[in-house]
């Protein structure tokens, strides 16, 4: 193991391995821990969705801006991601949400980004399979260039592309302490020896909270179980991803045939639990048909659970804190890691780099919730 390095990444997600590639490439000795395998917390389990329809500024230049970069990102790194670009269909079931929508929408196109307000007659025309009167829809959102990527391939497409440039990965290495000297980064102590830095990159998801106990800082993210199923394989019926803020539902149909969707249990509490619940797949199963009563009979194969790590406002926390210097945050996503995380790990090498802050780093720093008014991003599903 390394001794000494520029930037210690505490995390092997895909926001930790997209940071050392962003890094790595600009001359930054860079070393990233990860406590198990790569991709093994929220980044694999996730629902692969990438979406530019939220009602947070942020989060919408956030993600505009992400899925500019993953357009070209299998070129960059010399792997296929396998992005598709079907779109999000965001049912509307009331009034209250329609006058949400229409102000989300007018935001969103102000950033350039092409979104319609569809009516109940043209939900069909994206995915046919719905039941627009079950799934008690007055309207819908729909962006086409919204769509999906293989978490896996993209974490493990940034990881080789940041070790051919230098950075240094080690799996199954658990951060166990982090040492200051006046009040400042200078070392990272793991179980298997230690390194010698002046800048910690806390990547860690909902294990963020631990990292940042070891310098004294306190987090207010939640950890929340979430589940997601897989349905056996079957011809392709749609391309869109089709949510519901309401009811907390997601599904989509992948590349390979697959129904894979989520939504939270009724009685779903914080903490890192991880036993999957027969309440999931119930809830799961009834709404599913409701939306699609043509899934009635198919098959759920597989079964798993990861975390949102929530923060109070449902937006990531980015940056350097006050307390210590050096230690900089790169969580809180509450569901939504992989679709942020290219223009995210960008914002923060530049600002690690070059010193350069945004208005958006300034806007999701990690001091925010100190007395001051909260604006809570809601277009999120669970």
């Amino acid at each position: 193991m390394k001794n000494k390095a520029d930037v210690v990444v505490i995390g092997g997600g895909v926001n930790g391995c997209s940071l050392a590639y962003n890094l790595a490439k600009r001359n930054v000795d860079v070393v990233v821990f990860e406590k198990k395998y790569l991709s093994s917390g929220a980044t694999g389990a996730c629902g692969a969705g990438i979406r530019q329809q939220w009602s947070t500024r942020e989060n919408a230049e956030l993600s505009i801006n992400s899925v500019k970069i993953f357009e070209s990102l299998s070129k960059e790194l010399g792997e296929d991601i396998e992005l598709r670009q079907g779109g999000y269909l965001i049912a509307i079931h009331d009034d209250k949400e329609m006058k949400q929508a229409e102000k989300n929408v007018e935001m969103q196109r102000s950033l350039g980004l092409k979104v319609d307000i569809l009516d109940p007659g043209q939900i069909n025309d994206i995915v046919p399979i719905l039941d627009v009167k079950g799934m008690q829809a007055i309207g819908a959102t729909f962006c086409p260039t919204d769509g999906h990527a293989n978490p896996f391939k993209t974490t493990f497409a940034y990881a080789n592309a940041a070790k051919r440039n230098g950075a240094k990965i080690y799996t199954h290495t658990n951060v166990i302490n982090i040492k200051l000297n006046n009040k400042r980064i200078s070392e990272v102590k793991t179980d298997k020896g230690s390194v010698k830095t002046n800048t910690v990159v806390n990547a860690a998801g909902v294990w963020s909270k631990e990292i940042a106990e070891m310098v004294g800082v306190k987090l207010p993210n939640i950890p929340f179980r979430k589940e997601i199923m897989a349905t056996e394989r079957f011809k392709p019926m749609f391309e869109a991803m089709v949510i519901s803020f309401r009811d907390g539902i997601y599904f989509s149909q992948q590349k390979e045939g697959q129904i894979v969707g989520g939504i939270p249990i009724p009685e779903e509490r914080s903490g890192y639990k991880t036993i999957p619940t027969f309440s999931f797949m119930q809830h799961m199963s009834r709404t599913l048909i409701r939306y699609a009563p043509v899934l009635k009979h198919v098959n759920m194969l597989r079964h798993w659970t990861g975390f949102y790590d929530v923060t109070p406002d449902a937006r990531p926390i980015l940056g350097e804190t006050e307390k210590v210097k050096g230690f900089i945050q790169c969580h809180g996503f509450s569901g939504h890691g992989f679709m942020l995380s290219p223009m995210v790990t960008k914002l923060l090498s530049d600002f690690i780099v070059d010193g350069k802050t945004s208005d958006i780093l300034e806007s999701l720093n990690p001091n925010r919730f100190k007395g001051k008014k909260i604006v809570k991003e809601i277009s999120v599903v669970g």
